[in-house]
């Protein structure tokens, strides 16, 4: 956790595969710890094809059983279904914005939100932008999208930069 937190949870990321990776880890989180999720990231890596969207929009019968089988990932059926129907989304969001990228950038125009909130206690687990992301994301396809964990994807990904003012990550 230590090594995520310092090394990248809250950096920018505008890389495809990151994005649609912090996505899928994000909606399998639900109900677990991020610990959980951070231990089976390699599994989950090799599992989803190095997070390429377009070979994971192309899923079917075969790879979802394998997920379903496959003890290193989160077995959870509505979470492995959503996955595979979320890389079908965010190919089509591609193809209509440009990129990923540029879609959720464009919600911030292109700049971090920087909280730099007092304690942990402070951090809320939604916001208005992860409410207005969750409802446009559902309204494209997407499951496993609602607002708290649209806020945890904004903060991973640095869209919204939550380091605690006494962080040593924190930027001025």
């Amino acid at each position: 956790m230590t090594a995520y937190h310092d090394e990248e949870w809250g950096v920018a990321v505008h890389d495809e595969r990151r994005l649609f990776e912090f996505l899928i880890l994000e909606g399998a989180q639900a109900g677990l710890s991020w610990s959980t999720i951070l231990r089976k990231r390699d599994a989950y890596r090799k599992a989803y094809r190095g997070f390429d969207p377009a070979k994971v929009a192309r899923f079917g019968a075969h790879e979802r059983a394998a997920l379903l089988a496959n003890a290193g990932i989160v077995r959870n059926a509505a979470k492995v279904d959503w996955s595979i129907r979320n890389a079908k989304a965010y190919c089509d969001l591609q193809r209509e914005c440009g990129s990923f990228d540029a879609y959720l950038w464009a919600y911030v125009d292109g700049k971090p939100v920087v909280n730099r909130p007092r304690t942990s206690a402070d951090v809320p687990a939604t916001t208005p932008l992860s409410d207005q992301l969750s409802r446009d994301l559902r309204k494209r396809g997407f499951g496993f999208v609602g607002s708290t964990i649209c806020y945890a994807f904004l903060q991973a990904t640095g869209v919204v930069d939550d380091h605690l003012a006494t962080c040593f990550r924190a930027r001025p």
